[in-house]
């Protein structure tokens, strides 16, 4: 009896250890595996596959072209545009591996410091793809290249190097392993720039510290037009010999000519340099090198370079990183159809999270607009706002799962209006310049749907002034003819019926902030202004059209094309349908509800011929249905807008339709640019079963989800899990919405619904629910 009784203790501890064990794994499931960072690296996704940290300042990865931005004749070199991430899947040559790059954008600039190992005898010239011109350039195979969150890995075919990546925040790390040893130049090329042209280098300099530390900067005028970056490398063994070789005319160079600067001699100077450094190995050696980089100064770089990498264990570090990548990326746990399904949600996940990054040193100290020093102390800094596009869905996915992040981002928009001499808030910014790329004022949005939602707590005084502020900027896009006649005139400036529709959308949140705070006055005219979109109607032929300065309309006028009709990447037919916070007004100027329906029927079924997108890089065939653009962000609402009909149906079937054609779980799987993330971000939200049709509103408005299964983990604790029954390919429509054990009768779910925890279950079916 008491052998029984202890086989069966036995067998009982056994069995509570296995569910501990088990419950153990659930907890700490990777969801690395789950990501693939090729998504969107082929064709214009515009992606790159190197090694960052969440919402890190250091991207490092490869770049396998080098595309000026203008030919030699002068002209735009529109190939350029395809390398905005400095790489190309379809490609088979690896120039070296620079530490900053954009995710996803339609124009670029960055590509900063790049790193070429190489052997045998010393190269400067980068060379050509096709080996017309030799240089340091080398063959690769995908066979031989792999991609993690955090890591990064390639066979560099020409000299027999393994060259491995990973990152931290402010921090790059290579490891290279010289498969056959020897001669070894590891190459510095602070000429390369993506989007580069001649004259765009200020001014470099590179001071060697020591054997094994340099320290450096450089100055470039680009689409950031005063841009510094600060660097330092450490090599894990010292070189032997350095120098360098200056391709700018030298013009004077005072009492240094009596050095030979080109060779081991400790200061490098000039707008056009590349630097070498020499080593001896041993076949299978590895050499590691630590880059971090500031936007301060070398000191700065130095102090985060021994904060975050202060050992020289790589695995160590791409472990840390990769953790931190599953935490953030565990905030959302899903169940799909296939597993295919499931990288594709996860890896756009991780695009919402490779920008904006932290722009400020471990201290705290940041370069500010206004080219001055400043320290964040109590948020963090961040930089790169592509705002035209990410108020859209990115913003409000932080508002759900980024809160506290989005809050920092916020009062870095904050910080940029004080030091802006404009007292504009941010249009398109990057590294402490404001590059005025696209139109609107949507920093407006961003803060307002945080204050509306509850989920910043910023100064909504300041934020107000700042709102205002922007919104009366009359020296940009025609501001001031917009506030004094109600539309902005397209002999005046171009694109001005987006920027007219634009304008009166981020009017109405400021009428929705000034009405949150009870400024009652400032709300009633900025309501007024929200109405402003009527002023570009023409009820005649119902479409928004081009108006003149004497308010006759634009004649040769085209809705189909994209180009020179007064829209900006995008045509009247989807322009037309840009009133976010204004559909029923909307619904009536475009003739009621059953020719807003057939308005919405025919986008999608209609055919676009390509000669009215031929003149817009942004738009490919490879982003739209009918003359329905996904590929690029102004209608990325639309597909939602049958839900203020009698077809909610549509949008169920037009989301689900989305889903599987523009998106998937390969190189191509992004139909056009990610935009910094809200391509991505649209399919996180849809995926789930709901969007943001109108932030600065606190709806979430119901298409199909994708998923079978879908919880948040939300920053105040609580989750919120989204179920479906009858989930499958066919079973797209939506039978009856359930919250919290009651049926719904509304197209939408609340921000505080969500944010309060709970159970949304969608019970799905082949058929449409017309009633």
């Amino acid at each position: 009896m008491k052998n029984l009784i202890s086989v069966l203790l036995l067998f009982t501890v056994m069995y509570f250890q296995v569910l501990a064990q088990f419950q153990n794994k659930m907890d700490t499931e990777n969801y690395v595996q789950y990501v693939n960072p090729f998504i969107g690296t082929k064709n214009m996704g515009h992606t790159f596959p190197g090694a960052a940290a969440p919402f890190g300042m250091v991207q490092v990865s490869p770049e396998t072209n080098i595309q000026p931005m203008y030919l030699e004749d002068g002209s735009y070199n529109k190939d350029t545009y395809r390398y905005c991430a400095g790489y190309q899947y379809e490609d088979s040559t690896i120039f070296g591996f620079s530490h900053t790059h954009f995710s996803g954008t339609g124009h670029s600039d960055l590509g900063d410091i790049l790193i070429m190992p190489t052997t045998g005898g010393l190269n400067l010239e980068p060379g050509t793809t096709d080996k017309t011109v030799t240089g340091f350039n080398s063959k690769f195979s995908h066979a031989t290249e792999s991609a993690e969150p955090g890591y990064y890995s390639v066979l560099l075919n020409d000299y027999q190097i393994k060259a491995e990546l990973t990152a931290t925040e402010r921090a790059g790390f290579h490891r290279y392993t010289f498969l056959k040893g020897g001669d070894v130049n590891i190459i510095l090329d602070m000429i390369y720039n993506i989007y580069g042209y001649e004259g765009k280098n200020i001014w470099t300099f590179i001071r060697i510290e020591n054997d094994s530390t340099i320290t450096g900067w450089r100055q470039t005028s680009g689409w950031a037009r005063t841009r510094f970056v600060y660097f330092a490398i450490q090599f894990s063994k010292p070189f032997q010999n350095y120098g360098y070789k200056r391709y700018d005319e030298v013009k004077y160079s005072g009492f240094y000519r009596r050095f030979k600067e080109s060779q081991n001699f400790p200061e490098m100077t000039g707008k056009e340099i590349r630097a070498y450094f020499s080593f001896q190995t041993d076949p299978g050696e590895e050499i590691l090198v630590r880059t971090a980089l500031s936007p301060v100064g070398t000191a700065g770089a130095m102090k985060n370079l021994n904060a975050e990498i202060p050992h020289w264990n790589f695995d160590k570090v791409k472990n840390e990183t990769q953790k931190k990548w599953n935490n953030e990326l565990s905030k959302m746990k899903v169940e799909s159809l296939t597993n295919d399904d499931k990288i594709t949600f996860y890896s756009a996940l991780y695009h919402t999270m490779l920008s904006p990054i932290i722009y400020e040193d471990v201290d705290g100290s940041y370069r500010g607009l206004d080219q001055n020093i400043h320290n964040s102390e109590s948020f963090t800094n961040y930089s790169i706002f592509s705002l035209w596009d990410t108020f859209r869905a990115l913003h409000p996915l932080y508002n759900v799962i980024q809160q506290k992040r989005n809050e920092d981002m916020i009062k870095s928009m904050l910080v940029h209006y004080e030091q802006s001499v404009h007292k504009m808030l941010p249009v398109w910014s990057h590294y402490a310049n404001e590059n005025w790329c696209m139109i609107g004022y949507h920093s407006v949005p961003v803060i307002v749907d945080a204050i509306i939602k509850d989920a910043a707590d910023i100064n909504p005084v300041l934020a107000l002034e700042a709102c205002i502020n922007s919104s009366n900027l009359s020296y940009y896009d025609e501001l001031g003819f917009y506030v004094d006649s109600g539309f902005v005139p397209e002999d005046k400036t171009g694109s001005s019926v987006s920027k007219t529709l634009e304008f009166a959308y981020d009017d109405w949140t400021i009428s929705k902030l000034a009405e949150h705070l009870g400024k009652k006055d400032i709300s009633k005219i900025y309501s007024k202004r929200a109405k402003n979109y009527k002023n570009v109607f023409d009820e005649d032929i119902r479409f928004a059209r081009p108006k003149l300065s004497d308010g006759s309309w634009k004649e040769d006028f085209d809705p189909l094309d994209t180009h020179g009709q007064g829209f900006i990447e995008g045509n009247a037919w989807t322009y037309s349908l840009f009133v976010p916070h204004d559909i029923t007004g909307l619904m009536e100027l475009l003739g009621g509800e059953e020719k807003f329906m057939e308005r919405l029927d025919s986008l999608f079924t209609m055919e676009l011929d390509d000669k009215y997108f031929a003149e817009t890089e942004d738009i490919t065939r490879d982003g739209i249905i009918g003359n329905y653009v996904h590929g690029n962000e102004p209608g990325h609402h639309i597909p939602y807008l049958y839900n203020w009909t009698s077809q909610p149906w549509k949008t169920q079937e037009k989301v689900r339709m989305i889903i599987d054609e523009m998106y998937g779980s390969g190189e191509d799987g992004l139909c056009g640019n990610d935009d910094a993330g809200q391509m991505s971000a649209w399919y996180i939200f849809s995926s789930l079963g709901f969007y943001p049709v109108c932030p600065g509103d606190d709806k979430y408005w119901f298409g199909s989800p994708s998923v079978v299964q879908g919880k948040i983990n939300l920053e105040n604790g609580k989750t919120f899990t989204v179920k479906t029954i009858n989930q499958s390919r066919e079973n797209i429509y939506v039978e009856k919405i359930i919250l919290n054990g009651e049926e719904l009768t509304r197209n939408y779910i609340t921000h505080s619904e969500i944010i309060n925890g709970g159970e949304l279950t969608f019970c799905l079916s082949p058929n449409p629910a017309k009633k």
